[in-house]
């Protein structure tokens, strides 16, 4: 089984959030919210989206790259800190 199907129910539960984002950002388009309005909500739903992503691929390099009982000799827990804080830090 993949670490997606253990956090199914909240990962689906943050896909809904952000659709009700994207909705949000439908719905000031349709209105004509000023562009200010629109710039924030996208903004939020781009941030929601980065922050799925980096919690699917930090659990994906912890139970497919690095989990030491899987992959001896994988990289050890300071290396694997490292490589999460930079693709953290490039999701944002």
């Amino acid at each position: 089984m993949t670490h997606t199907i253990h956090g199914k129910q909240k990962l689906l539960a943050r896909t809904r959030r952000l659709r009700g984002q994207i909705e949000a950002v439908e719905r000031a388009l349709e209105a004509e919210e000023g562009c200010d309005k629109v710039m924030h909500l996208l903004a939020a739903a781009r941030g929601a989206l980065a922050g799925l992503m980096g919690e699917v691929v930090e659990d994906h390099i912890r139970h497919h790259l690095v989990d030491p009982e899987r992959h001896p000799g994988a990289l050890d827990e300071n290396a694997t800190e490292e490589l999460l804080d930079v693709i953290r830090s490039y999701l944002k």
